[in-house]
Parts: structure tokens; C-alpha cells; sequence
């Protein structure tokens, strides 16, 4: 019964609502969001903040007529951090409300995001190793959820870096917990599009668990190392360009780690179709699979440039150079030439299937040595994200 209720129900809104309808009503919503935010800052604006504000307007619009799921989500990131954000600017904070302490603070809201991406693996788990749908299905809203938490808590964040001293405010990308947060949320939200386009949760017990542990290094570097504190900037970073650079790299790196959760997915399908087993039938077929890792590092590889070049900038304002071969740059050119290659290979030799798929896995361990180990291990001019 409850079925054909909720079935009557989306009959029911779908009649009130047209598919273009709600296209025309997203373009209008954007249009009147990026025409607001210009009239709020067009005194400060300068040529490239024109063009920022522009590509976030063409790539919020694209996707939310092509991903009608994308919308709601939107939706829910501004109204969440709306609310976060509504709350400091009526002079709540942690001490005196609640509602702040314990869900609408950005710490808050990681851990709540944390719990939402181990769940959401369990269930992507329950259904690969189980053949649990509902499982799968609960691993899917989870899996919404830790990405909505995430935006909606950097948004919050970013708000937050203003309370200790207005020059304090900037862009919650500055150290490495902020950016391991960015992270989680931002492989979240590309693998759902990349499961609706596949119409197949096998992936997720791939992708989300990779993510639990990024989001598990997240919580050790807050707790250890207490980054989960807003600091001021030192004087390298507080410029333009990291609003722009960061998210770009945090784009690609995304998405590289799909690809390579996705060539894993296919190396195992393709062994499951010759010895048999679970895997078989619980994984999108070899075809979406290679489509998706390729895809995948081709979209990453065209934002690892952009973000490249953008960085190359940044150094040159900086440093007085474009270029001075610091570790963080010389491991950036590894993961460029690295994925330069493969994409090479795919078009120009038509290469495909296994080897393709073992130079995406493999590349795993160099983009997480360029995101991470740098950082950790080598520092150089970038170590001011060095722990």
C-alpha cells in the first residue's frame, strides 16, 4: 500500500511539475543567484573574478539541467549553510546554542559527515557482498547526505574564518583538513553522477571505502595535529588565486580516484567473468566500467592542467616565479605526464581493456604521493602544509 501511495504521490507531483518546467525554473534560480552576487560585489570584481563568477554560473547551470538530482542537492547545501551561516550573523556561537554545538558548526557537521560515509560504505558493502537493494539504496541516500554535510560545512566554515578577526576570513582550503573535507565531498557528489549514469551501486563499494579512509585521515590530522582550528593565513597564501587553484586540483584529484577505483572494479569484473563468482553480476558491465575510468581521468586530467597553470600563477605573484621545480611542482608534472600518457596511448594507439586499466590503478600511488606524501613527507616552498 505504502508503495502506491508514494507512487501516486510522484504521479502526482510530476503532473503539477514538468521536467522542462523545472529546467526553466533552475535556469531562472541561477541566472537571478549569479546576477545577485554581482550586484553585492561588482564594486570589488576585477577580470578574473569576472571570469570565475562566470564558469561556476555555466557549470551550475550544465549540470543541474543535465543531473536533475543536482538541483535538490544545490538546494540543500544553500539551505543548510543558510542556516548555519544565519545563525553567527545573529550572534549565536557554540556556547550559547545548541543547535550550533552540535550540528550547525563546521566541526560538528564533518563528524556528522563522517558518520554519514562509513554507513553509506556499509551499505554499498551489504549490496556487493550481500545482494542487499536495500542496503545499496541506504548506501546511496548516505552517500547524498556526507556530500550535502560536506559543502554545506565548508560553506559554514568559511563563514566561521571570519569570527577570530575579519582578516582572517578566506576560503576553507588553506590546510589539510580543510581539504580532505573538500575532498571527501567532492569524490561523493562525482561518483553519484557517475552511479545514476550507470544505473549500478556496485561501484560504491568501491569508491566509499576509499573515501572512509581519506575521511579517517581526516579526523587523525584534526585530532593530532588540532588543524580542525581556524588559523590566519600565512602571507604565501593569502591571494586570489588559491579560490581558484585548490578547487580546481580537488576536482581532478577527485576524479583520478575514481578511475582508479573503477579500473580495480574492472580488473576484478573481468577476472569474475572468467572464474565466475559474486562480482559478475553486482558490477556495471566492462564497457561502463572502462568508460568510466577513462572518462573520468580525462575530465580529472583537464582540471589538473587548468589548476596547473593557475598555480603556475599564483607561484609567480608569490615567488617571482612561475616555476622553481619545488617538490609539490615536480610531483604535479609527474601526475600531468603520467596521465598525458595514458590518454595518449587510449587515443593514439587505441589501447583498452586490462593494460588501460592497470595504468589507471597504478597511478593511484603517484597522485597520492603529489596530494599527500609531498605535504607529509618532503614540504619544500609548500610547507606551510607540512605537518
Amino acid at each position: 500500500m505504502s508503495a502506491q501511495i508514494q507512487e501516486s504521490l510522484g504521479q502526482y507531483q510530476k503532473s503539477l511539475i514538468s521536467e522542462p518546467q523545472r529546467k526553466v525554473a533552475w535556469a531562472l534560480f541561477v541566472s537571478l543567484g549569479a546576477l545577485g552576487i554581482w550586484l553585492l560585489f561588482r564594486a570589488d570584481f576585477w577580470l578574473w573574478q569576472y571570469i570565475v563568477l562566470a564558469l561556476w554560473y555555466a557549470g551550475l547551470l550544465w549540470f543541474g539541467l543535465q543531473w536533475p538530482h543536482f538541483r535538490l542537492f544545490t538546494l540543500a547545501v544553500l539551505g543548510i549553510a543558510g542556516i548555519g551561516v544565519g545563525l553567527y550573523s545573529l550572534g549565536f556561537n557554540t556556547h550559547n546554542s545548541l543547535l550550533l554545538s552540535a550540528f550547525f558548526h563546521s566541526n560538528a557537521m564533518f563528524a556528522w559527515m563522517s558518520a554519514a560515509i562509513a554507513l553509506s560504505a556499509l551499505g554499498y558493502y551489504s549490496y556487493l557482498f550481500l545482494g542487499s537493494d536495500l542496503g545499496g539504496r541506504w548506501g546511496q541516500r548516505l552517500a547524498w547526505v556526507a556530500a550535502t554535510l560536506g559543502f554545506a560545512g565548508l560553506a559554514i566554515r568559511w563563514r566561521e574564518t571570519y569570527l577570530g578577526h575579519p582578516s582572517w576570513g578566506h576560503i576553507p582550503v588553506s590546510n589539510i583538513y580543510d581539504v580532505m573535507v573538500l575532498f571527501c565531498a567532492m569524490t561523493i557528489l562525482f561518483y553519484l553522477y557517475h552511479e545514476e549514469e550507470s544505473d549500478s551501486r556496485g561501484l560504491g563499494a568501491f569508491v566509499l571505502p576509499l573515501v572512509l579512509i581519506a575521511d579517517i585521515f581526516l579526523l587523525w590530522v584534526g585530532a593530532a595535529y588540532h588543524l580542525d582550528r581556524i588559523q590566519p593565513l600565512v602571507p604565501a597564501l593569502q591571494s586570489f588565486w588559491m579560490k581558484i587553484h585548490v578547487p580546481s586540483m580537488f576536482v581532478a584529484y577527485a576524479n583520478f580516484y575514481i578511475s582508479a577505483m573503477a579500473a580495480l572494479a574492472y580488473l576484478l569484473k573481468d577476472r569474475a567473468l572468467q572464474r565466475g563468482g559474486l562480482l559478475r553480476d553486482r558490477l556495471p558491465s566492462l564497457e561502463i566500467l572502462e568508460r568510466c575510468f577513462t572518462g573520468t581521468i580525462a575530465f580529472g586530467f583537464l582540471f589538473f592542467t587548468v589548476g596547473t597553470i593557475l598555480g603556475a600563477v599564483w607561484a609567480a605573484r608569490a615567488w617571482g616565479g612561475f616555476w622553481s621545480w619545488d617538490p609539490k611542482e615536480t610531483w604535479a608534472l609527474i601526475v600531468w605526464l603520467n596521465y598525458a600518457g595514458f590518454l595518449h596511448a587510449r587515443s593514439q594507439k587505441n589501447w583498452h581493456g586490462r593494460p588501460m586499466a592497470w595504468w589507471a590503478v597504478t597511478s593511484l600511488i603517484v597522485v597520492t604521493f603529489c596530494f599527500i606524501g609531498v605535504d607529509l613527507f618532503l614540504g619544500g616552498l609548500h610547507s606551510y602544509g607540512k605537518l
